[in-house]
């Protein structure tokens, strides 16, 4: 995928002529391709890229809605993260990199090798606190979501609920 292209995540898009409470906005990730060196760097002066239209309801005009600081392993200070919001329906749009899961700081690919190594080796590379974490959780998705057949690969599981859009070291169901 191009850098800088999207795609949409986590809808909670308003219904056509659906009413909701005044002062609630309906929020959705985008996540982009975007290097988090480069946009920790530029702030507010990285080149973002505007959606096309708003993916709930299909307003061509988005606008800009300011930015949100996020923190992410890695980096002392809150990267800002630009939003977008659609005049027509009230959405939010935040985005995020591609290369994190939605709510979680580290990076995929540092969880995925975390948990390999443990796997592997039986010692846990890096920090054992976060590490077991991950995989209880990763334990936890895997047999509500895939079942016991699935119970003795979890790094399989961990990629079969990536495929399937599912953060697989989240606690929640």
């Amino acid at each position: 995928m191009k850098k800088g292209s999207w795609i949409f995540a986590e809808s909670n898009c308003p219904k056509q002529g659906a009413l909701r409470p005044p002062n609630t906005s309906d929020s959705m990730i985008l996540f982009v391709d975007v290097d988090l060196k480069e946009v920790s760097l530029l702030g507010k002066k990285y080149p973002w890229r505007k959606p096309a239209m708003c993916p709930c309801c299909l307003q061509s005009h988005v606008w800009g809605h300011g930015f949100c600081g996020t923190f992410f392993e890695g980096f002392f200070n809150a990267i800002l993260l630009r939003r977008f919001r659609c005049p027509a329906c009230g959405c939010v749009m935040k985005c995020r990199p591609k290369s994190h899961f939605k709510r979680i700081q580290t990076a995929i690919k540092t969880i995925r090798s975390c948990l390999s190594g443990r796997i592997e080796t039986g010692r846990w590379p890096g920090s054992p606190e976060r590490g077991r974490y991950w995989l209880r959780a990763l334990k936890r998705q895997t047999l509500a979501r895939l079942g016991l057949s699935w119970r003795n690969r979890p790094l399989e599981a961990f990629d079969r609920l990536c495929g399937l859009g599912i953060v697989p070291v989240s606690r929640s169901l």
